[in-house]
């Protein structure tokens, strides 16, 4: 049931437009970044949805990982601001903490959540950061519980961002 309800979350959330991924090279609009892609040789596909650049679904899991950047109509609100719209949609939000880091060259932020979504408990991991007038987000959700189960691959996706170039 987590599964179907992430994905439902996933097709309703953060705006954004389609690209092209060539290896670990994503890009959209004049946008260039790299991520670290998930091993589909560990169980992640690859799914497309309207509203995120990246995503990927565990095979035998509810676990999904997605990235999406935003380079217009965000105006400059703070990381905290950014994260607080991410999680639009979910109920009951506890939020665990918050770490400030550098991404890319940049101040990032990155934050544990647990919700639910449609009534259903889930842990989300969200890390956003800035960079020449876009807006980059990465996050994670999986089952209340099962955080760890794939942690190390959305901890690589998000280490290897670079942002090659902006539009």
């Amino acid at each position: 049931m987590l599964r179907g309800v992430i994905i439902l979350g996933l097709a309703m959330a953060a705006t954004g437009c389609r690209g092209v991924l060539a290896g670990d090279r994503f890009s959209k609009d004049g946008l260039a970044y790299r991520v670290v892609v998930p091993d589909d040789g560990k169980g992640w596909r690859r799914v497309d949805f309207a509203d995120n650049d990246l995503a990927w679904i565990s095979n035998d899991s509810a676990h999904v990982i997605a990235v999406n950047a935003t380079c217009t109509g965000h105006e400059d609100p703070p990381l905290d601001v950014l994260t607080k719209h991410l999680v639009i949609g979910f109920t009951d939000r506890d939020w665990i903490d918050q770490k400030a880091f550098t991404l890319d060259g940049r101040d990032a932020l990155r934050s544990r959540v647990t919700a639910k979504l449609d009534g259903v408990p889930a842990a989300i991991e969200l890390v956003v950061v800035k960079k020449n007038g876009c807006v980059h987000d990465f996050s994670y959700i999986s089952p209340l519980g099962r955080e760890a189960v794939h942690q190390p691959e959305f901890d690589a996706l998000v280490a290897g961002f670079a942002q090659e170039r902006a539009p």
